[in-house]
């Protein structure tokens, strides 16, 4: 099922503007996502409006189901940035568990789990056409992957391009929203409640982590 989210090309405007043609669709077809993703992003942001005293948006105590669910996403995915920013690059390649869990790895992970849901569930983009950046869509990912010195600010950048990506795909949507995953049906609903499991699951590890390496702690 393909989102009708797409906006209208802004009007070049004036009398000796040149005539529109189809020079270069694909790039046209870039551009109105765009920008129909950061106007999505914009009213979602307006509409809260409040932060706690971290900078993350509070979820909206009175709201329907969509803008409740998003808003505790939206809290969940400030608290993963929250937690680490201002680690080392060292620190944040660094192996602290018998595993290749690190900081910068489980931060890579998210933003690809936030293109496999949003991107090629919700959205129904094909898989070599999401753009992953650490995995092959929901297949073996090489986020863990992480030698020392990889950036961590490069891998929160690449996380927040990701959710931005995400709040645009759902601007729109209706939780029962039916769509699927390969031979399963899910809803809208379904993959934001995953999203918040997934996302809290793995800001509670990066908590953990981030104490460990330079012993700050917080809520």
């Amino acid at each position: 099922m393909s989102p009708n989210h797409r906006a209208e090309p802004p009007d070049p405007g004036g009398l000796d503007a040149p005539a529109a043609t189809p020079d270069a669709p694909d790039e046209l077809d870039v551009l109105v996502d765009r920008l129909a993703d950061e106007q999505a992003t914009t009213a979602t942001e307006e509409a809260r409006g409040t932060s706690d005293g971290e900078g993350r948006p509070a979820p909206p105590p009175i709201a329907d189901e969509m803008d409740t669910l998003q808003g505790f996403l939206d809290f969940l995915r400030a608290t993963i940035r929250w937690k680490v920013e201002g680690l080392s690059d060292e620190h944040a390649s660094a192996r602290m568990l018998g595993s290749a869990t690190t900081v910068t790895g489980l931060v890579r992970h998210l933003a690809d789990i936030e293109r496999f849901w949003f991107q090629e569930v919700v959205g129904a983009v094909p898989a070599e056409e999401v753009g992953y950046s650490w995995s092959e869509g929901s297949g073996p990912s090489h986020a863990w992957e992480v030698a020392d010195g990889d950036s961590l600010a490069d891998a929160l950048a690449d996380y927040e391009a990701a959710t931005r990506l995400s709040r645009g795909r759902l601007h729109g949507r209706a939780a029962r929203e039916e769509l699927r995953r390969g031979s399963e049906v899910v809803t809208v609903r379904w993959v934001l409640a995953h999203m918040v499991e997934e996302t809290a699951r793995h800001a509670g590890q990066l908590d953990v982590l981030a104490e460990l390496l330079d012993g700050r702690t917080g809520e």
